[in-house]
């Protein structure tokens, strides 16, 4: 009776833990979702930076055209005069995922726009990824350990970053991403580049493996024997064969099968070596140790704690997120960006801590409360029963022993089986427990500290996700003491470019513009973020790091009608084309050889002030960005290189000026039509050839200023 009221309590508990656990899953998907909503309540609903207006124009596309059109869709208005195939380059993962949810919520007539289907697929995602965070951690301590993670990944900063709404990025939909690793497709790449081969080979191992179990459960014994035999040797052969001819071809290639992005990882300083369009980008840049506590807070002094717990003990799951936490604390000690990736681990690892932690510490409470069971005491013929005799027990004769042991004791390997399940663990159980009961002070206040910690962890989160990741870089905010400043010249620009010029009218800027000029003023750029052509972003490289006449030159043979540079110096903008240009530089130096870094540099560094090298001064982005800036103030000061300008008076040829937004930073200049420049130098060699030779024939010198 008393065995079945524990049983039916016990299940009982076991029913309450799990609908609290599932209602605390709710709690934290909400917080997930709404922690994310700060750009879309302090701003508007709007897409942030740059990569995610691609992925919006392609989702327009998508649900405007349909499947079929997607996939054979060459885009003429990037890449110009190249174009893109968008259907064979462009992950389809995000924007099927948000066209089939806008479908989905049409088809229930609830009207909302693509663009806000966009901007809160991340927030959505963002949610699942809390839950499956805590399915993965539940794995490898229990659903305490689970629930804590779930609720630290909800928050963290890094996760953050790329989830916030508006955000509408790959990173967004990663677990489809990582679901849809288990699809074949359509290509050579797995076994053809050293990147791909290792996972696909990982791949191929595992489903070997389940193979091989299966076919065990189907053979005798002796047949499965044969059969490993034989396939070994026929798998060996065939294996030798393949790996041989793989070792050929990524020996043929002269980075070894891996691309720039890969090898970087594996080499930091390949790409500043080597690949300067892959180092131009700020979020291949390594990260500071700032970063790391800006973004993962205090899991970083939590990380260490859940490691020592995974070894107590070691487990499959363990060791797995051991190996996980290693190799992302590399990967994101290389890329920024990669911080992303230690984000869950580090939140898995923290949660477990955490878990550990508490369960020792109320624990420890618990037993010392008046009123409420003590620690689990173990008898010492317990520990040792397996070696002494129990005190109430008479010993048996010598005879009867063996007797019993004939009828009574099994054998020894099943004994050893009844024993390990059932004596051992919960023995060990018991002395661990009794082991880790600490002071009652010291526990309440460990507690205490705890309850801080996660407290300052939640207002940094809450922070970071309110004023440093909610900003979208399209619009800008300055706080100051007469109040909030916005900056809203880029829609400004983009808006101007859409009303004032032809449709087919070509965009030059640099790269980092590109996604946003086709999405929001729909004209044919040059480059665009894609960056897969390195070669045409160095001809624009080349372009704004030349001469202006040898500049327009360049622009006029890419058809080029407007270009547009961002410049920061007048309110203090520090990403504007001037701190950019030392990659233009040497972008357009690695392809065109003409264009050589020191020429640009005095004493080491970019100068633009009275200490600027001439051809500095004279580059077309140097004037573009610097062209009537002297107007401003009357001196031409720089307030994001805090200096004044070197050259403050020159006059544009081959350019005119036809639009700055209302704060400078962004600046429209349009290409003067070859045919006025070339006609006006025509009559001018026709007339003086005229006055020459008339001057020959009448032998009297001509005044020269008439």
């Amino acid at each position: 009776m008393a065995a079945s009221q524990t049983s039916n309590g016990t299940t009982l508990r076991h029913a309450f833990g799990n609908v609290l656990s599932f209602f605390i899953l709710i709690l934290i998907g909400v917080l997930a979702f709404s922690i994310r909503l700060f750009s879309v309540i302090k701003y508007e609903s709007v897409i942030h930076e740059f990569d995610p207006y691609f992925n919006y124009r392609v989702t327009q596309f998508l649900t405007k055209n349909g499947i079929y059109d997607f996939w054979n869709w060459f885009d003429d208005r990037t890449w110009y005069p190249l174009g893109r195939v968008i259907g064979g380059t462009v992950y389809p993962g995000l924007t099927l995922t948000a066209g089939s949810l806008w479908w989905f919520l049409n088809s229930l007539n609830i009207p909302l726009s693509v663009e806000t289907i966009c901007v809160f697929t991340a927030p959505i995602f963002s949610a699942f990824t809390s839950w499956a965070t805590y399915l993965l951690t539940r794995e490898v301590k229990g659903a305490g350990a689970g629930l804590t993670a779930a609720a630290l990944i909800a928050m963290v900063p890094s996760y953050i970053s790329r989830s916030v709404a508006g955000s509408y990025d790959n990173e967004a939909v990663v677990l489809g991403t990582l679901l849809a690793a288990l699809v074949p497709v359509v290509g050579f790449n797995a076994v053809m580049t050293s990147e791909h081969f290792a996972s696909f080979l990982v791949f191929i191992i595992i489903h070997v493996v389940a193979f091989v179990y299966y076919i065990k459960g189907i053979l005798s014994p002796k047949m499965f024997k044969v059969a490993v035999t034989l396939v070994v040797s026929i798998g060996l052969l065939v294996c030798l064969a393949v790996v041989a001819v793989l070792v050929a071809l990524v020996a043929s290639s002269p980075t070894k099968g891996w691309s720039g992005r890969s090898l970087s990882l594996l080499d930091p300083t390949y790409a500043s070596k080597y690949i300067p369009i892959i180092a131009s980008v700020s979020e291949h840049q390594p990260p500071t140790w700032p970063s790391y506590f800006m973004d993962i807070n205090v899991l970083a002094f939590l990380v260490p704690a859940g490691i020592i717990a995974c070894f107590s003990p070691l487990s499959d799951a363990s060791s797995f997120v051991i190996l996980y936490i290693v190799t992302s604390v590399y990967f994101s000690g290389v890329m920024v960006r990669l911080m992303l990736v230690l984000a869950p681990a580090a939140c898995i690892l923290s949660g477990i801590a955490l878990s550990e932690a508490f369960d020792i510490f109320t624990r420890s409470i618990k037993f010392q409360l008046p009123g409420l069971p003590g620690p689990p005491q173990v008898d010492a013929g317990e520990t040792s029963s397996e070696s002494t005799i129990p005190q109430n027990e008479v010993p048996k004769t010598k005879t009867d022993k063996s007797a019993d042991t004939l009828k009574e004791r099994p054998s020894r390997k099943n004994r050893k089986k009844e024993k390990e399940p059932v004596e051992k663990p919960s023995i060990k159980s018991q002395i661990e427990k009794r082991l880790l009961v600490l002071p009652f002070e010291g526990s309440v206040l460990a507690i205490f500290l705890l309850v801080l910690l996660g407290a300052f962890y939640v207002v940094h989160c809450v922070w970071a996700a309110a004023e440093a990741y909610s900003a979208p870089s399209i619009v800008l905010t300055s706080q100051s003491h007469d109040g909030l400043h916005v900056f809203d010249d880029f829609r400004e620009a983009y808006a101007w470019l859409s009303h004032n010029t032809e449709v087919d009218d070509k965009v030059a800027s640099w790269w980092d513009y590109g996604y946003q000029t086709t999405a929001m003023a729909n004209r044919t750029v040059i480059v665009d973020n894609n960056t897969w052509n390195n070669t045409h972003i160095a001809t624009v490289g080349t372009a704004m790091s030349s001469p202006e006449k040898a500049a327009w030159e360049i622009f006029n043979s890419l058809d080029v009608k407007y270009v547009l540079v961002v410049f920061g110096g007048l309110v203090g903008y520090p990403s504007d084309d001037i701190n950019k240009f030392l990659w233009m530089v040497r972008i357009g130096g690695g392809v065109f050889p003409h264009i050589k870094e020191p020429d640009y540099l005095r004493d080491g560094q970019y100068r633009i002030d009275n200490q600027a090298t001439p051809t500095m001064l004279n580059s077309l982005m140097y004037k573009l960005c610097y062209y009537r800036f002297v107007d401003t103030d009357g001196k031409g000061f720089d307030r994001v290189r805090r200096t004044e300008i070197g050259k403050k008076y020159f006059k544009l040829t081959h350019f005119e000026e036809v639009f700055t937004t209302h704060h400078w930073m962004v600046r429209l200049y349009k290409l003067k039509p070859p045919k006025n420049r070339i006609r006006g130098k025509t009559k001018k060699s026709k007339a003086k050839s005229s006055s020459t030779s008339s001057a020959k024939k009448s032998g009297t010198k001509r005044n020269p200023w008439h």
